[in-house]
């Protein structure tokens, strides 16, 4: 059976949530935690992503993502990839860590208050699983973005983006009483919250108006409608590496063609390779081919000999 046509457009939100193969843990112990979050703030740096949301627990992880440049796909491959090669380096371990393929439920994000439902969703996770006791704040659960909320614009990631939500509170400024009026509102809602309140979130692929929709299934009728082969889904990805190769040519004063004419290890294709490494999800095989560096382990080796 074909898979489900993954929806991806400029601007977009999801709430995405992925298991541990077998629902096994997915973070041994706070080193593990922490390494994800390393990771997903690298992801960010490739992607232009802004998390709205997030929660660490044992077999799982939500994340509440928007996606400026449509590129939900490459960079999940990425993080999803990258965070199963440190975790099974530090654990001297092989495969999979995760289960199949993510969900992504697209959430309407005009202020409407489905973005305010996702993110509290997320939040409440922790005490939903007992994690936190019945008479302890949520805010005492480290590995969630909750926490982050409730402090001073400062001392939260800078990948985290709480304006959105702040809004759909009705904030209109992230000071210390309005926060305490964020805590005070979650804390409510953890108390009178019931099976209903959520539904849309565990279920279905989107939540929105039906307008929203609408509009959606219309998007991917006119995806299925073209020869869809699976390229277009990195397209964006591959636009955005392509754009900076073009840029990092021109500072050299190189045409496209002195590509092949540099010997593989040269430092300015070494340098461009950083880049690309840095602030994109392209593999070592696609930076290789395109820079004519030869193979992976070239541009490995480039990148690992600037390190030391």
């Amino acid at each position: 059976m074909a898979r489900k046509l993954r929806v991806e457009y400029p601007g977009a939100i999801y709430h995405v949530m992925n298991r541990g193969n077998r629902k096994e843990i997915i973070y041994r112990d706070e080193a593990d935690r922490q390494v994800f979050l390393d990771t997903l703030a690298e992801a960010c740096g490739k992607t232009a992503w802004d998390i709205h949301a997030f929660c660490l627990m044992p077999n799982h992880f939500h994340l509440v993502t928007e996606t400026p440049r449509a590129n939900l796909v490459a960079g999940m491959k990425w993080l999803l990839g990258t965070y199963t090669l440190r975790f099974n380096r530090r654990h001297r371990l092989t495969g999979h860590l995760f289960s199949g393929r993510y969900k992504a439920l697209i959430v309407e994000g005009n202020g409407n208050g489905y973005l305010r439902t996702v993110c509290d969703y997320v939040h409440l996770n922790p005490a939903r699983a007992r994690l936190v006791k019945a008479d302890e704040p949520l805010r005492n659960y480290r590995w969630s973005s909750w926490p982050e909320y409730l402090k001073s614009p400062n001392n939260r990631p800078a990948w985290l983006r709480v304006d959105r939500l702040l809004g759909e509170y009705g904030l209109q400024r992230d000071g210390a009483a309005g926060r305490k009026q964020l805590e005070v509102a979650l804390e409510f809602r953890r108390q009178a919250e019931s099976d209903d309140d959520f539904k849309g979130v565990r279920r279905g692929w989107c939540l929105g108006e039906e307008e929203f929709r609408r509009g959606l299934l219309e998007r991917m009728e006119e995806e299925f409608g073209k020869h869809h082969s699976g390229s277009e889904r990195g397209e964006s990805a591959e636009e955005h590496a392509e754009r900076l190769v073009r840029e990092e040519l021109r500072q050299a004063g190189w045409g496209d063609g002195e590509l092949k004419h540099r010997r593989k290890g040269d430092p300015a294709k070494a340098r461009i390779a950083r880049r690309l490494r840095e602030e994109t999800t392209m593999t070592l095989a696609w930076i290789a081919s395109r820079l004519e560096m030869g193979s992976s382990s070239t541009v490995s080796l480039c990148l690992q000999s600037r390190k030391r």
